[in-house]
């Protein structure tokens, strides 16, 4: 098992206490404390901690203050409920709760998957905070399934979406700590199915698994609780838990187009990205597509979200409306660029912020 002291020994962890929660941070600390030449703050995603950065983090320049926070309910952070019909907010309010605590001001923030869902929800209530945005791979401004391109709910409930599409198996092996690679269902073969695209592999995959065992589970937690419908496939989101915050019936952050101030935006994905694509198979209308779920009732009533042009066409409106975004496609790269392509996600995150990758 990797011991991160050694591993990653400029990065140290720490309780920040708020009015909201008990939140750790990582902090690696720039050279001039008094002065760092950009302060970055990492948002992890979802079945994942803020372990996943450290890497990156490390990596950075020494001019750099680079911050990640667990969310609650992850990582070494406190155990709260997730209030689901807020959407994200539980999240992006504890995460402003720490940059307050913290004195930061404006920072840069990186959301990854469903953290950049909660840096997307900051920036809507406290732009305050946001010098720029990096979006890796995220959640589409319109939620996690059951939506047209138009982010048009496809039924009044969501069927289809929020804690009854997780697979049971999966949260028994997270709840019961599985650290094999026997099953599909075991948190290391979905990191390696689903996480990063096939073939890649990484010196640190025991801490990434250790990372994703650190979730929370529970109705309150992940992945939240369900509610019968009458749609297909028979159930719709739940009001707690962390798969009904992306609910589209709680969830929206496409209002970032209307924003008076618009910081600009880096959208970083991998081509092969098994979580956020057109035609997901965490989608249950594409599993029902594909015939792997029975009783789809077909392209016209339960089509599959195009998250990737939902995201394209929300940024497009930013960009239209005044704001600035750039979009890094990595060919051959799954749902996690900082880990499988961190010379070209680092080099992008720089430039965003304003630091040459000359200056290095």
């Amino acid at each position: 098992m990797t011991d991160i002291r050694t591993a990653f020994p400029s990065v140290s962890s720490r309780l920040v206490t708020t009015s909201r929660l008990s939140a750790q941070v990582f902090e690696r600390p720039a050279d001039d404390a008094a002065a760092p030449d950009a302060t970055i703050v990492f948002v992890h995603g979802n079945v994942s901690s803020s372990l996943f950065f450290l890497p990156l983090m490390s990596s950075l320049p020494a001019s750099v203050r680079a911050l990640a926070v667990d969310l609650r309910g992850f990582g070494g952070s406190e155990t709260l409920p997730v209030d689901a019909t807020r959407g994200l907010r539980d999240f992006s309010d504890d995460v402003a709760s720490v940059l307050d605590e913290l004195g930061l001001g404006a920072v840069h923030l990186v959301g990854w998957s469903m953290g950049a869902g909660v840096v997307m929800q900051l920036l809507l209530d406290r732009p305050d905070l946001v010098a720029s945005l990096t979006l890796e791979s995220p959640v589409s401004p319109y939620g996690f399934g059951g939506t047209r391109l138009d982010g048009s709910p496809l039924t009044p409930d969501a069927a289809g979406t929020g804690g009854g599409g997780a697979n049971p198996e999966f949260v028994a092996r997270l709840a019961s700590g599985d650290r094999s690679e026997d099953e599909g269902t075991s948190p290391r073969a979905v990191y390696r199915s689903s996480y990063v695209a096939p073939g890649f592999t990484s010196e640190y995959e025991d801490l990434w698994v250790e990372s994703m065992l650190t979730t929370a589970t529970g109705p309150g937690n992940y992945p939240g609780d369900s509610v019968a419908s009458k749609s297909w496939p028979g159930f719709a989101a739940g009001r707690s838990g962390v798969l009904n915050t992306m609910a589209p019936i709680n969830f929206d952050v496409s209002g970032i187009v209307d924003l008076s101030s618009k910081p600009p935006i880096t959208w970083i994905h991998g081509e092969l990205d098994a979580i956020v694509g057109d035609a997901s198979y965490f989608d249950l209308n594409m599993l029902g597509k594909a015939g792997i779920i029975p009783g789809w009732p077909g392209e016209d009533v339960a089509p599959p979200q195009p998250m990737i042009a939902q995201t394209r066409a929300v940024l497009d409106r930013y960009a239209a409306e005044g704001g600035t975004y750039r979009e890094l496609r990595l060919e051959g790269c799954g749902h996690s660029p900082h880990l499988e392509r961190p010379d070209e996600f680092r080099a992008a995150l720089l430039e965003q912020v304003g630091i040459s990758v000359v200056e290095r």
